[in-house]
């Protein structure tokens, strides 16, 4: 089934964050829940980041916003939590797809699962193509360390948007111009809060934003 997913673009309290819907063509190939072991190791790093706000929804809007995803195997394919799954704690198998194929420069991805891909898999995607060793990505929501890193580390440009082509494509940039490959954590300098880690697992991907943001909370413990 082949679905052209489109939505609108939404400013939440006028920071102009654009979440919430998918601006690539769907190639929605079947509805059943993928059943993978990866996926309790998705939901197990999930969490904590869900309880730290770096996942979730903003209430207001009922809008989604972070995802986590992991490869599968040793092809193209890797699983991603679904569209609009935000707001759930407790993630199961009907709450992830499995990407199966994708054309960046097409703007198209091929799915298949309870749910549509995140809008961000592009961005998966391209991540996956610049190293092997890379097993997992996590894009989080935090707008303390987004503003505390943006401009310091690795950070994409301000007028790069979110689920698109072109921000896929900056990854590559960062990874050949910055030290992105090493400090594995970058800003996503045109999508407001957005940041992305990523891994040889999900352990080290969820582990290095979840490091960052208890350190950004000590910091503001230790100056009053």
């Amino acid at each position: 089934m082949k679905a052209k997913a489109v939505g609108r673009a939404t400013g939440v309290g006028g920071t102009g964050i654009d979440e919430g819907y998918t601006k690539f063509t769907v190639h929605w190939h079947d509805r059943r829940p993928v059943e993978h072991d990866a996926v309790a190791e998705l939901d197990r790093w999930r969490r904590p980041l869900y309880e730290a706000g770096l996942v979730g929804e903003y209430a207001e809007l009922g809008i989604g916003y972070g995802n986590i995803s992991v490869r599968v195997g040793a092809g193209r394919e890797f699983l991603v939590s679904g569209t609009r799954t935000g707001h759930v704690a407790h993630t199961g198998a009907e709450h992830y797809a499995l990407v199966m194929d994708y054309d960046i420069d097409g703007n198209a991805v091929h799915c298949r699962g309870a749910v549509q891909a995140s809008s961000e898999t592009l961005t998966h995607a391209a991540i996956y193509e610049l190293d092997p060793a890379i097993r997992a990505v996590v894009h989080v929501h935090d707008e303390r360390l987004w503003q505390r890193l943006r401009g310091r580390a690795p950070t994409t440009r301000d007028n790069v948007a979110y689920g698109t082509p072109e921000m896929a494509r900056e990854f590559g940039r960062l990874w050949r111009e910055t030290a992105f490959p090493e400090e594995r954590l970058a800003v996503m300098g045109g999508h407001e809060s957005g940041l992305v880690a990523i891994g040889g697992s999900l352990a080290e991907a969820a582990g290095r934003v979840l490091a960052a943001h208890a350190a950004l909370d000590r910091t503001k413990e230790e100056t009053g």
